[in-house]
């Protein structure tokens, strides 16, 4: 565990627990380390990664595009099927 894992959410003063700090700036530093904190544990993929991860969104996103198409062309279908009159003559 990371001992930013293990910081304190509150400023840590000589005030009673609960009570937390009235001046802004205070809780505004402490905003600010916590982002410090955070962004030094985020890992950057790798190009192959990146390759890799962007061609398994692009494949879902099609097959979803695919999907909802389908679905579309189904529902059109069946409600042209359903409303239409066939003594009409379209």
């Amino acid at each position: 565990m990371n001992s930013s894992q293990n910081a304190p959410s509150t400023p840590t003063s000589g005030e009673a627990p609960g009570t937390g700090s009235r001046n802004p700036f205070v809780a505004i530093g402490l905003f600010v380390r916590q982002v410090i904190a955070e962004l030094k544990k985020v890992v950057v993929p790798t190009r192959k990664e990146l390759v890799s991860y962007s061609a398994i969104v692009l494949a879902f996103v099609i097959v979803m595009i695919l999907l909802i198409f389908g679905l579309d062309a189904a529902f059109s279908w069946l409600s042209r099927i359903a409303f239409t009159d066939p003594g009409a003559g379209l």
